[in-house]
């Protein structure tokens, strides 16, 4: 690993990371908006935000001095996070320090195997990559194909794994186990309060990443207008 590479893992040990993404069609859909937000979470003491598109991933990079984690969203299944190596130099070349990306063992539009597609981002660009992982094997892929960061991200998407009502918890710890420290462990997906952080922490993540119950004021209403009904 680099310098920059291991000075930007440094600065994520312990934290929370906060993805501040809005969907097509939203009104907080625009970049500047998710600039915004960004550096509303980084005065709460986000110690990184996630951000995708191009046009977020810049505006945002302009607005923080934490690390970006940079995606790009094409579709809404298969591989849709940063599926191909053109996707990961342009989130990479918008100034993000962490390029996320699919993580998974399935076949990419490209053509690129997962360890080609970072064997050519990391010729081009100084950056960190993070691996978005559907189950455990993807993740000892992933590591295998020189992800510097292993994310449980898409478990319970990809059909490998039940999607849990929260975090998948047990992903988190036997990823954390069997990579006994070759690779830190992201702790992402439905992570919705202050309590399953703290756990997936204590099971030995990295960091851990919330977005929708932090910067998605849509699911926050609706779930207290479910309460409420």
């Amino acid at each position: 690993m680099s310098r920059f590479t291991d000075k930007i893992i440094a600065s994520m040990a312990g934290g929370l990371v906060v993805s501040c993404q809005a969907y097509p069609g939203e009104p907080l859909r625009h970049p500047e908006t998710m600039a915004q937000m960004a550096g509303a979470v980084v005065t709460g003491g986000a110690v990184a935000v996630r951000a995708q598109g191009l046009s977020d991933v810049s505006a945002v990079k302009g607005r923080v001095n934490v690390p970006v984690i940079g995606i790009w969203k094409e579709g809404d299944e298969g591989i849709y996070i940063t599926p191909t190596l053109r996707h990961a130099r342009c989130v990479a070349a918008a100034g993000a320090d962490v390029v996320a990306l699919d993580g998974t063992r399935r076949d990419r539009a490209d053509g690129l195997s997962l360890a080609e597609t970072i064997k050519g981002l990391k010729q081009e660009y100084d950056v960190v990559v993070m691996a978005d992982c559907g189950s455990v094997d993807d993740g000892l892929f992933a590591a295998e194909a020189g992800a510097d960061l292993i994310g449980t991200t898409l478990c319970g998407y990809t059909g490998e794994r039940p999607k849990t009502d929260g975090p998948d918890y047990e992903a988190i710890e036997t990823l954390v186990d069997k990579l006994d420290g070759s690779r830190p462990v992201i702790a992402e997906g439905r992570i919705h309060t202050p309590e399953q952080a703290r756990r997936a922490m204590d099971l030995g993540a990295h960091a851990v990443v919330v977005g929708t119950a932090i910067t998605h004021p849509t699911s926050i209403t609706g779930w207290f207008c479910d309460a409420l009904r």
